[in-house]
Order: C-alpha cells, then structure tokens, then sequence
C-alpha cells in the first residue's frame, strides 16, 4: 500500500474542514429560516388580534376580482393573511359567496358555521339550511354558510374538518377530522369524516365508546331539519333539539342548538352540546367549525 503524500494528506484535511464548514453553515441557515417563520407567523398574529381589537373594520375585504378563490387556502398563498369575510366561488359551484378566511393556526381556513352570542336562529327549516343565513360581515357573526355551497367546498378534494369549541369559563378545546365531505341535496347533504384528533373528545363519530355508535355516530349522517327528517330515531331529532344536523338516534354533538349561557335546563338536550367534553346539559359559548385542504402546505412569503 503506497503511503498517502503529504500535500494530499493536507489536501483531503482542508476538504473536510470546507465540508465541515458548509454543514455547519447550512444548519445555521435552516435554523435562521426556522425562526423568520416563527416571526412572521408571530406577527400575522398581532395583527389579528389588532384587527379583532378594532373591531368589525375591513372585515369585509374585495380583492376586485383578481380572480375566482375555490377556498380561502387559495386565498392566503395568493398573499392575503388577513381574517376576513371573503368572496369564493368553489371550481364546480354555480354562484359565488362570501365566507370568513380565518388565518390563524397555519391559515387557510374556510369557516362554515360560527356561534358565539345566540343573536342568530339557527333553529331554521331546510331551505334556510340549504341556502345558508346569518351575519356574514362582522368578525363574530353568527352564521352557516349553507349546505350547497358546503357540497361545493368539499367536493373539490381531501378536506380537514376543525372545530374549535370554548365554555364559558375561558376553556378551549378542539376536535379535527380526517376526510370532511358533504353530499348533495340528493343525498339529503349526507356527512362523512375519518379519523379524529383533538382535546375535546370524539363526540361526533362516537369514538368515546364504540357500543353507542348505532345512535351517536354522525359520520354517513343525512342532514335533518324541523321540515325535513333525515335521521335514525322515531320521532323529529331536529323539532326536538331545535336546530338542523346530521342527527342520528339523536345526538352526541349538536352544535347548532339554541343557545344557553352553560349549564341548562330543558325538556330535551337542546343547548349547543359537545357531550365528550361537557355532557349533553351544558351549552357552549363559542364554537367555529372550518374546514382545509389535506394537502395545503402554507405559503409564509
């Protein structure tokens, strides 16, 4: 074996120093990028919370008709971070409509229904459900989007339902599913989601106990509304529970009940009920139900 010389030992020495160096550099970099993420995402934040401070201004923003937005991830990696109403206009939806952009938690996000102060009737008939109703203007109007243009969204792709649930005590929780989709009116807007993670308990597939799913299971749900009984169980879930949804024998969630300020009393369990984390006798104080592409990747420039 020839003996390496000395001017190649010096060579191969300093071309390890170099690759060394750009390794370390190159990490340097990453975690440099790493943190002009976090900071922006920071600062999308502030403003947020500075726009919600203001009020209900610019909570309605034109983008002039630039072009038609399938969903609000559209609309956030076409460089618009702002929460705010919207307008969309689904790939296979027949009429435009506004809807709330939230871009908070990664941004992108189409919100379909909102409570938060009970000035909205949700206990409405089926054409009402259909066509969508409430305040579709102010940053915490009470609204649902509309079981067509719901369809629509959900039927461009692979959707992520979240919905972010609060008491009246200051708590938060949330539950994300897998595989939101919405049928047509045809399938009477049948429901179907995957699989659940979240901190509020699996209350809308019943997956808190799987020897209740034949009556607490919403997933393959029709939607049910006073007018209209689409569910599983003798009588009307939807007259009963005063609000429309994917009832089944009636209920584990019902987020579009009347609304109460917590702990209730009533013939039925009629509040806005999330039972995996309150039980079925007290009603929340908030709740967004939104929903995003599987594969939406943020796009933070």
């Amino acid at each position: 074996m020839v003996p390496m010389s000395m001017d190649r030992q010096v060579a191969l020495d300093s071309c390890l120093q170099e690759q060394l160096r750009l390794k370390s550099q190159v990490r340097l970099l990453e975690h440099q990028v790493k943190v002009q993420q976090i900071k922006i995402q920071n600062l999308l934040q502030e403003k947020e919370i500075q726009l919600m401070d203001r009020g209900d201004e610019n909570t309605v923003i034109n983008l002039e008709e630039k072009r038609d937005y399938a969903d609000c991830s559209e609309i956030y990696n076409d460089g618009h971070k702002q929460s705010a109403f919207y307008k969309l206009k689904p790939l296979q939806g027949i009429n435009s409509f506004f809807a709330y952009c939230d871009m908070s938690e990664g941004g992108g996000w189409t919100v379909f229904q909102r409570r938060s102060d009970g000035t909205q009737d949700f206990n409405r008939n089926w054409t009402d459900y259909k066509q969508g109703f409430g305040d579709f203007t102010s940053t915490r109007g009470e609204y649902w989007i509309g079981n067509e243009n719901l369809h629509y969204l959900t039927l461009q792709g692979d959707y992520i339902l979240r919905i972010d649930l609060e008491d009246f005590e200051g708590q938060r929780r949330f539950a994300q599913y897998k595989s939101f989709r919405v049928g047509d009116e045809q399938t009477s807007y049948r429901m179907n989601c995957g699989h659940y993670v979240g901190t509020a308990g699996d209350s809308l597939t019943s997956g808190f106990s799987p020897e209740v799913k034949w009556w607490a299971n919403h997933c393959g749900m029709m939607f049910s509304t006073r007018d209209r009984d689409n569910d599983n169980y003798e009588g009307n879930c939807a007259e009963e529970d005063k609000g429309g949804w994917w009832f089944n024998r009636c209920h584990s969630a019902n987020l579009n009940g009347l609304y109460y300020k917590g702990p209730y009393t009533a013939k039925t369990d009629d509040g806005i009920v999330w039972y995996t984390w309150h039980g079925w006798w007290y009603s929340l104080k908030s709740v967004i139900m939104k929903i995003r592409p599987a594969s939406f990747e943020p796009n933070l420039v």
